[in-house]
């Protein structure tokens, strides 16, 4: 029986797309793109808008906010659950990122993500920074991870 190659946290690789991405406007794009391309393989196109604006916020977030040395990547994450999506956007900055009262230059993205995925959060990388998560379930899908 051939074995199933898993990712660190020891899910199946078929169920887990990573992407290393400069820190660059264009990735956010880019981002969107390949996380269409993960929910459609992944039969998952009922949750693709609301997943493609969170991914949209996340990436947008470490593109502009996290200050860190030239050459440092962000690496994008999404990882396939029953009825849902988590993605992740990790980055080596340490500063986390706050919800703030939206005014004129903005602040709405955190409580875009907020509206639109069951859950998110923040936690600490093993090395250096920061992974912003959220999940994106369908209606009826579990959304527990």
């Amino acid at each position: 029986m051939p074995s199933r190659a898993t990712d660190q946290a020891g899910i199946p690789d078929m169920h887990v797309m990573k992407w290393q991405w400069r820190r660059h406007p264009r990735c956010v794009g880019l981002a969107r793109a390949q996380l269409r391309k993960a929910l459609a393989g992944w039969g998952m196109a009922g949750i693709e808008e609301s997943a493609v604006l969170v991914v949209s916020e996340l990436v947008t977030n470490a593109v502009v906010h996290a200050r860190v040395p030239t050459g440092r990547e962000i690496q994008t994450r999404f990882v396939r659950q029953d009825g849902a999506v988590r993605i992740e956007v990790h980055d080596a900055s340490g500063v986390w990122p706050v919800p703030r009262v939206p005014d004129e230059s903005g602040g709405y993205g955190l409580l875009l993500v907020q509206a639109l995925a069951s859950r998110w959060g923040v936690v600490e990388r093993e090395r250096v920074g920061k992974a912003v998560w959220a999940v994106v379930a369908d209606s009826g899908g579990d959304a527990w991870r």
